[in-house]
């Protein structure tokens, strides 16, 4: 689950980290009110999406727009604002079409020496969460891991004990901090270290980590998104939750139960396992298709959830055929046939269906289908599927 960076922030706060005071804001008069407010000669105005590049990123409506402007009177921050809300800001993260501007942050200025990077993230690798800090503050991490990666400096810490005062004197070190930052930047590190665990944060980032005039860090940025599957344990954070920023077709899947992300091809793909799904996808662009979207109903989906997957596959306008590639183990091909037959009894298909059936109970479930009368395109393999699939769509 991804949250604003206004939200992240109040978690840093929480935790003793160092961040600027900020008002959120919805309307451009509220934005304006904020500057007066906050009282200082110059603010800052971001757009709050769930993408980052924003101080990049422009308005697709007026290209001149940026998602983060700075402002130095109340005037300048609502005429900033005004162009950001209800617009639709377009980042290196949101694709083409951008995301709506539905709020923005209005944040007090900041006396900047130096812009750092730091995040935390899961290395699979060592089995353990990492810290990464770089001396590129403000720039893509992404670049500077491909074309520096000497810059970039990690610490593997255990989840139980936390990171190290030892650690932070390592990073502080490799980072050109001395005196007072260094023990800042140990309270710092530590303190969203503790965070990133205690909340089941898959990511935790400050970009830029700003070292001030007086030698102090503070998080001038703040991206956290959290594990779903740990969220039981944190009820408490469902309230930054903010289903306008979510793919209405991604939402309604995660209710059904169902792991579904929205791609720009034409193939539907209805698949259990999400090892077999990515193999699906790669078999449709092999063969010179397009993915529509990855769905995997997963190994015990019940005929209900497979006739949401279908009304949700078949509901997409670009969609001209759908692959439905099953490998019964635990459930059992007569199963998924069985639902099959019923999503076409309530849903109806609209456009060719190729189904290919291995695993448990193949042979009757084959049988079923082409007893049916239901128009459905049989496929022997992943190869034989994936061709019959790109051709029909070809053909619709």
């Amino acid at each position: 689950m991804k949250i604003h960076e206004f939200q992240a922030k109040q978690l840093f706060r929480e935790a003793g980290i160092a961040v600027p005071r900020g008002i959120v804001a919805e309307t451009p008069e509220a934005a304006a009110a904020a500057f007066k407010e906050l009282g200082g000669p110059l603010a800052v105005v971001k757009a709050q999406i769930h993408a980052g590049g924003r101080g990049k990123g422009t308005i697709a409506t007026n290209p001149a727009q940026r998602g983060v402007e700075l402002v130095k009177s109340a005037e300048a921050a609502q005429k900033a604002a005004a162009g950001m809300l209800g617009h639709p800001l377009v980042t290196i993260q949101t694709g083409a079409g951008g995301q709506t501007v539905r709020r923005i942050y209005v944040e007090e200025g900041c006396d900047i020496a130096r812009e750092l990077y730091l995040g935390i993230v899961v290395d699979r690798a060592s089995a353990s969460p990492v810290l990464m800090v770089s001396t590129e503050g403000g720039m893509n991490i992404e670049e500077v891991a491909e074309k520096t990666p000497e810059l970039i400096f990690k610490a593997a810490f255990d989840p139980d004990s936390g990171l190290q005062p030892y650690q932070c004197r390592v990073l502080a070190q490799k980072l050109g901090l001395t005196g007072a930052s260094v023990r800042s930047a140990e309270k710092m590190f530590r303190s969203i270290c503790k965070l990133f665990v205690d909340l089941d944060c898959s990511l935790a980032e400050i970009n830029p980590l700003v070292v001030t005039g007086s030698g102090d860090l503070i998080a001038l940025d703040g991206k956290v998104t959290f594990d779903d599957n740990a969220m039981f344990r944190h009820p408490n954070l469902m309230e930054f939750r903010d289903t306008a920023e979510e793919d209405p077709n991604e939402l309604r899947a995660g209710k059904a139960g169902l792991s579904y992300v929205q791609l720009e091809g034409n193939i539907g793909c209805l698949v259990n396992g999400a090892g077999l799904a990515m193999s699906t996808m790669d078999l449709i662009k092999l063969h010179g298709g397009q993915p529509a979207n990855f769905l995997d109903v997963g190994g015990g989906a019940k005929t209900d959830q497979v006739t949401e997957a279908f009304r949700i596959l078949l509901g997409d306008p670009n969609v001209k055929a759908v692959l439905v590639n099953i490998f019964g183990g635990i459930m059992q091909c007569t199963t998924i046939a069985s639902a099959i037959l019923e999503s076409y009894k309530s849903v109806g298909f609209n456009v060719p269906l190729v189904v290919r059936l291995e695993g448990t109970e193949v042979e009757q479930g084959r049988k079923m289908l082409a007893e049916s009368g239901v128009n459905i395109i049989s496929a022997e393999g992943l190869t034989d599927a994936a061709k019959k699939v790109v051709a029909a769509a070809g053909a619709a």
